[in-house]
């Protein structure tokens, strides 16, 4: 039985995920005549094409896609055994900026991952908005920032994934919508709710800001109360609240871009291993 190269597809799926054989190349520190060569070898190990190209666009085939999903799975667990096995003496101190609504749901699990896998290293996790976290001072505090794009742009330094954004509500606004929508949201410059008022600006949608504020928990309490919708990123939804499907009444809110940046461009092996962590846990 033939085995897949680890090598192969950590291309392959750097690729789906940026769109790019030279952003893949630049990634992963290989040349570009290299990554293809990779392709192709993979591309001949499973017997079929993984990749499209209409105009400047490349897009996986429904066989790439297939393998995307396997690819991944495959991935994680080899960094995960890499780690717990391959796991060097790494020490330091790291401080960690992310956007709030990221604090309850992702965030926990690989934080917990990389902590036991790294007990040495000390991690202090700051939640703000993402625009607030990219703000001077405050910026210059953190080794590491998740932050979101207002839109995807996988040539931007530090992209990793790509999210949808959408309407999110409590089981009271499933089957029924008020003329009026009321609005939970965070304060501005939310991304959020910036694209909440705009799209529904542009549909000529009657809305209302009934409730600010920017912590995720008292968000989802006021939905659990009934009190009005929310958007969020499709990632990020907490169990227990609905997706809301786009509707005449809510309409397609578009997608995010999600990145991490070195606001101090600050390079050590536990700042490089937790970065590591982060990308393969997010874009999986």
């Amino acid at each position: 039985m033939k085995n897949l190269s680890v090598d192969f597809l950590r291309s392959f799926v750097t690729i789906a995920q940026t769109g790019s054989y030279t952003m893949c190349a630049e990634r992963l520190k290989r040349t570009q005549p290299a990554i293809s060569l990779q392709i192709k070898k993979l591309e001949e190990m499973v017997g079929e094409k993984l990749f499209s190209r209409e105009g400047n666009r490349l897009t996986l085939t429904l066989a790439g896609s297939k393998l995307l999903e396997f690819g991944m799975k495959i991935l994680m667990l080899n960094d995960q055994a890499m780690a717990e096995f391959g796991r060097p003496q790494v020490s330091g101190n790291i401080k960690l900026g992310i956007p709030s609504e990221f604090s309850t749901t992702l965030m926990p699990k690989i934080i917990r991952r990389f902590t036991q896998s790294y007990p040495e290293v000390s991690l202090e996790v700051h939640c703000a908005l993402s625009k607030d976290l990219l703000c001077e001072p405050l910026k210059n505090q953190f080794d590491l920032i998740l932050s979101l794009q207002e839109m995807p742009d996988a040539e931007q330094d530090g992209y990793i994934v790509t999210d949808q954004l959408v309407w999110v509500g409590s089981q009271r606004f499933v089957n029924s919508m008020p003329e009026k929508l009321p609005l939970i949201a965070a304060p501005s410059p939310c991304i959020y709710r910036k694209r909440a008022t705009h799209t529904l600006g542009k549909q000529k949608k009657q809305w209302q800001i009934v409730y600010t504020i920017g912590d995720l928990n008292g968000i989802q309490t006021a939905i659990n109360e009934g009190l009005g919708i929310t958007v969020l990123a499709k990632s990020t939804v907490p169990p227990g609240l609905h997706i809301l499907p786009p509707s005449p009444d809510l309409p397609d809110l578009g997608q995010i871009g999600v990145c991490l940046v070195n606001p101090q461009k600050v390079r050590s092996e536990a700042i490089e291993l937790l970065a590591k962590t982060m990308v393969t846990e997010l874009a999986t």
